[in-house]
């Protein structure tokens, strides 16, 4: 446990570690001959880092000085080159150099001065103040100032857009101090795909985020983090149980496929990026259009996710640490009606028919209501549940080799599921290197590398699936009449008058003993050779290796005639597999007369997937009756009726891919990108499996044009760009253009049926003609900053068409066999998206707010079918019911389809008054209190004819916010996310088929009497249309407004400089503090789309049935940064 003694010895250990942190601790060797003390003094600044300030009326700069320094410290150093009449002592990391009769006490002089631009324009707001004080003063109109500060102290004059500077105080002269624009935000680069490239000169639509700011926000997973800082990619949790995971969709869903972006880490293809810790994370970006993403082609069609880890850098070893421990709370929680409110819905549902007396044994207390009965979801809720992570970062190096560490550990335990409660384990660690073989004075010619990530997890579960695997909907369902333990102490037996089964009792045997192993190893081993300046080949292997384990041990139990197991059961399975990617890119850089600028890239890429096996084994009968034993070994009697086996290979995929890029820019005004790649896939048939895909992209930097030389002032950048290109999707089963056999079936032949004999069949209907699915899209965007950079605006316009999906034809039941896939969708997804930021500062306080908005339509224009429609499985709300969402031609994707409804139905007049244009009644069996269909036909009956689109589960709006604001040491932050516009189909009961589950409070704002209610219909016991019928009665808005983390912390260094850290921040943080939201279920942003017999349908989404719901979680954490310095040698 992360206690306060654990916290002291972090704080010893980093003491003693940085205790050398001292001047002497650097050292300078070099030889000057008849040098100039400002080269000597400028050396001084070069080996040790710091900052040497002095006045030059009171230093002769052009002394000129002969000596050898061997490893000199820097007062030796100092002491031979600075004449006898000269001092120097240390301020932070400056080394301030005066007269020796001028005393360094708090002596004060007035300083006057004025702060020009590059163009000599005055700085307005500009901060200056004495270094190390609060004292200062800010510039007026006119770019003047003036204060009070100690002689031969330090100023130090900051201004957003523009490089600080820091020069001495110099009294009853008036100082004239030029600030340098700070093109750092311009020039800082984005990783564009094997490669980087400059922001101001790009020309597609990415997003960057930072691994800093995925870290301040502590989320077990980076895709939490992602999710308040990118525009334009939807990211919903699936589950809110540790260790699950999110689904993500950049710019819509472009297909009924697999619709993930294609994720690449330090090069390497990963399925997902939720086992990193995102401590080790040093940015990720997000190629959204086709032009940036083409450079991926083949698996580029629904964007790209690039994530660099931490890389190591030049200078003394930096060790950062930052861990956090929390606690969990539930929050928006549903209430299941409690025993007294049953009771009274079930009697208005069965008409009083049911004699609770007969078989409730605590039916008096219930009666005079001194005993409220069971909340099931309140038993099974696990407040207070711990998390924590300890993060440790070393990084440092030489000009020759360089290096970056990482290990970590997190800790995390369900707020739900007692006593099954899940949890969640995670070891990561991270080695990156780069070292330099060959080099020459001014470039490396010859550096080898490696990257590699490790993490091993362990996990114990509940279901969070659909209705049948899902161990939350049983708790808001279950009848409350019973406790959960009878009087002998045993859980309470089933009860089948009113179809109760202990959800408790079930959940603790079915699923407290699991546990679940995975060991993921992803890297790099790469080598770069640049011969001539700029002309760069590279060479890299890469492997993405998981192998998983996992075991289960269900004890005989009887918890009454249709839950019971009479023999214990062991499952034990394993899976490893991996596969490989081997890449080859030269690139080179080159200019024509400094004007035309060119980067260009030609390179080949050979993956290969679907390497390794997998192994199933169930068996029952073990020979011991606990988790522990729970292994194959303990239950090895083979009987055919208690025994599954099954192991296969995984299907080998292979991908061959061509690619080229070249980057032109003329002045950095006008710019223009052209891709074009090439790959082959095994997926498909010989004369098929080649696919082109080709983009171009253009940028025009307005602002560097001289009629914009007016706009200066106040218009820093602006960049007008746009961007059309092609990307490929092959994601379907392999060979599906051969006939595969299939030998998974047993026939019967002669008189007696046996015996049995094993036989092949063709498994599929080939299509050779199958081929690429392709995404084409335009985009057009904008790019500005205002202000000295203080504001930053981005709009980008899109249009995505994805055509040629990959889709499985329907086929008649009488061949017998699968259904091929074919080529026979299209879709389109059109929008935009805005992000306008400020940031500012104001002597010591800087604040900074950021808000991004997107928007997305997404609308099917063609499915090669009869009907123009792909409809999603059946039951899935409720057992026995029809399918409720589809994709159909001229509709959103995943729309939401059933009958609408105009209310209730108050009396027998209204019912009698319901009729159709002819004058003929509706529903004229229809009693009060039942809901009013609309009658969509006009027609005189309510059927299939009637259905209609219900809702959209595809938000109109992504939004997020966020607010950061620092005051010496103290900072503060505030992150939020939202969406509107989508709708969530809700249910928790099985209403089709067992009537006698229990409601959620809701239902008391049923009808029961005329003008009570025209929302909820009365109740019924019967399968009555008011239930089976999928209607807007199920149908709820999903906007959302969540306040997703805030963080306060102070960083003790500013308050003791002498600590021997340079970062010592302690910090409290709340993750979703409030959600604002109109939704009913447990929480709205439900990333679950119903299962199909192929696993989950990928296009659907927004169904909830037993969300898992998210929790609050409050923190306390420490972040610490020291830096290691190497002793003195002897010599010194």
């Amino acid at each position: 446990m992360f206690n306060r003694t654990c916290l002291l010895r972090l704080l010893l250990g980093a003491s003693i570690g940085c205790a050398t942190l001292n001047i002497d601790a650097q050292t300078v060797s070099k030889t000057f001959t008849n040098q100039s003390l400002k080269t000597v003094l400028n050396e001084i600044e070069t080996q040790t880092g710091m900052s040497v300030i002095y006045k030059t009326d009171e230093v002769n700069e052009s002394k000129k000085v002969t000596i050898t320094l061997t490893n000199a410290s820097v007062t030796d150093a100092l002491s031979k080159v600075l004449d006898s009449n000269l001092t120097w002592e240390i301020r932070d990391k400056m080394i301030v150099i005066s007269r020796k009769n001028q005393s360094s006490s708090a002596k004060k002089v007035t300083v006057k001065g004025k702060i020009l631009d590059s163009q000599n324009m005055p700085v307005i707001g500009a901060s200056v103040i004495e270094k190390g004080t609060s004292n200062g003063t800010i510039t007026d109109f006119d770019g003047n100032f003036t204060f009070t500060a100690s002689e031969n102290s330090v100023l130090e004059v900051s201004y957003v857009g523009y490089k600080s500077q820091q020069l001495a105080v110099v009294g009853g002269k008036e100082l004239s101090i030029v600030l340098k624009e700070d093109t750092e935000v311009l020039d800082e680069v984005v990783v564009v795909g094997y490669g980087v490239q400059k922001k101001k000169l790009l020309t597609g639509a990415t997003v960057q985020v930072k691994g800093e700011d995925l870290q301040k926000l502590n989320t077990v997973s980076p895709m939490g983090a992602l999710q308040s800082q990118t525009p334009g990619v939807n990211i919903v949790k699936t589950s809110g149980m540790p260790g699950e995971g999110y689904k993500v969709s950049v710019r819509g869903i472009g297909t009924i496929g697999n619709s993930s972006p294609l994720y690449v880490v330090d090069g390497v293809t990963v399925g997902n990026i939720d086992n990193l810790n995102p401590a080790d994370i040093q940015s990720i970006d997000i190629l959204k259009d086709a032009a940036s993403a083409a450079i991926y082609g083949a698996r580029a069609a629904n964007g790209v996710v690039l994530v660099t880890t931490k890389q190591g850098a030049k200078g003394k070893a930096t060790i950062n640490y930052d861990g956090y421990i929390g606690i969990q709370r539930m929050v928006n929680t549903v209430r299941p009606l409690n025993a007294q409110e049953y009771v009274e819905i079930m009697n208005e549902a069965t008409e009083g028919t049911l004699n609770f007396e007969d078989f409730v044994p605590n039916w008096d207390a219930i009666q005079d209501g001194t005993w409220k009965g069971t909340n099931w979801f309140e038993e099974a809720t696990n407040n207070n549940a711990p998390v924590k992570n300890h993060s440790l970062g070393i990084q440092g190096g030489t000009e020759m080799s360089r290096y970056s560490i990482g290990l970590a550990y997190t800790s995390h335990e369900g707020v739900y599921g007692k006593p099954a409660v899940p949890k969640m384990e995670r070891y990561n660690a991270r080695i990156n290197t780069e070292h330099v073989l060959i080099k020459n004075n001014s470039f490396d010619i010859l550096k080898v590398g490696e990257n590699l990530n490790f993490s091993y997890t362990e996990r114990n579960t509940i279901a969070v699936g659909d209705k049948f695997g899902n161990d939350v909907r049983p708790m808001l369902s279950a009848c409350p009449l019973f406790s959960v333990y009878d009087q002998d102490g045993n859980y309470t037996y089933e009860v089948p008058e009113v179809e109760f089964t202990n959800p408790i009792g079930l959940l603790d045997y079915t699923k407290s003993g699991n546990k679940n192993k995975n060991t993921r190893l992803n890297g790099n081993i790469f080598l770069t050779l640049q011969p001539i300046r700029n002309l760069i080949y590279r060479s890299s292997f890469g492997i993405n290796y998981q192998s998983s384990s996992g075991r289960s041990y269900v004890p005989v139990y009887d918890l009454g005639e249709t839950k019971f197991n009479p023999l214990d059961i062991v499952r034990q399975n394993m899976s490893s597999g991996y596969n490989w990617v081997f890449e080859n890119t030269v690139s080179y850089k080159f200019d024509i007369k400094d004007k035309h600028n060119f980067d260009v890239l030609l390179g080949m890429s050979a993956e290969k997937s679907g390497i390794g096996e997998k192994l199933n084994v169930s068996n029952k009968n073990s020979i011991f009756d606990d988790f522990e034993h729970a292994y194959i070994d303990n239950a090895n009697f083979i009987d055919k009726a208690n025994t599954t086996i099954s192991g296969s290979p995984f299907t080998p995929q292979r991908l061959l891919s061509y690619f080229g890029r070249i980057n032109y820019d003329y002045k950095n005004t006008y710019m223009a990108t052209l891709v074009l790649r090439a790959d082959g896939s095994s997926n498909f048939a010989p004369d098929k499996r080649w696919g082109y895909f080709p983009s171009v992209s253009a940028g025009w930097v307005v602002t560097n044009e001289k009629f914009m030389e007016k706009t200066s002032k106040w218009l820093e950048f602006l960049k007008i760009r746009a961007s059309w290109g092609q990307n490929g999707n092959q994601s379907i089963d392999p060979f599906q253009y051969l006939s595969v056999i299939s030998f998974d079936k047993y026939y019967s032949f002669g008189a007696n049926d046996t015996p049995y004999s094993q036989g092949a069949y063709p498994s599929i209907l080939p299509n050779k003609d199958v081929t690429w699915e392709t995404s084409e899209q335009l985009d057009l965007g904008v790019d500005a900053r205002f202000f000295r950079g203080r504001l930053g605006v981005v709009f980008d316009w899109y249009n995505k068409t994805t055509k040629d999906w990959l889709v499985q034809a329907p086929v008649a039941a009488i061949q017998g066999t699968g259904a091929p896939f074919i080529n026979g969708g299209k879709i389109q997804n059109k929008g935009w998206e805005f992000g306008i930021s400020w940031n500012d500062t104001h002597n010591e306080f800087s604040y900074g707010v950021s808000v991004n908005i997107s928007r997305n339509k997404n609308k099917v224009l063609e499915i090669v079918n009869s009907e123009g429609i792909i409809r999603g499985p059946l039951s899935i709300l409720s057992h026995n019911t029809d399918w409720f969402y589809a994709a159909a031609e001229g509709l959103p994707i995943g729309y939401f389809y059933g009958y609408k409804t105009a209310g209730v139905f108050q009396n027998q007049e209204q019912i009698d008054n319901y009729v159709n244009s002819k004058g003929e009644k509706i529903m004229p069996n229809a009693v009060p209190g039942d809901l009013i269909f609309v009658n969509m036909n006009d027609d005189n009956v309510i059927n299939e004819d009637d259905k209609t689109v219900l809702g959209d589960p595809n938000p109109d709006l992504n939004f997020n916010f966020g607010f950061n604001c620092q005051y010496k040491g103290l900072d503060f932050s505030l992150t939020a996310n939202g969406v509107t516009g989508n709708q969530i189909a809700r249910s928790y009961r099985s209403f089709s088929q067992k009537p006698f589950e229990n409601y959620t409070s809701e239902i008391l704002g049923r009808w029961h009497g005329e003008g009570t209610s025209n929302d909820i219909p009365r109740v019924t016991a019967a399968n009555h249309i008011n239930d089976k019928y999928i209607s807007d009665r199920y149908i709820e808005d999903g906007d959302y407004l969540r306040i997703s983390n805030i963080t306060l912390g102070y960083d003790f260094k500013k308050l003791i400089e002498n600590i021997p850290l340079q970062k010592a921040r302690i910090y409290v943080s709340v993750q979703n503090l409030y959600t604002f939201t109109g939704y009913k279920g447990l929480d709205p942003e439900v990333g679950y789309g119903g299962d199909s017999k192929n696993g989950e349908v990928n296009w659907a989404g927004g169904i909830d049935v037993g969300f898992y719901p998210t929790p609050r979680t409050y923190m306390f954490g420490i972040s610490l940064t020291c830096l290691l310095y190497t002793s003195p040698s002897p010599r010194d």
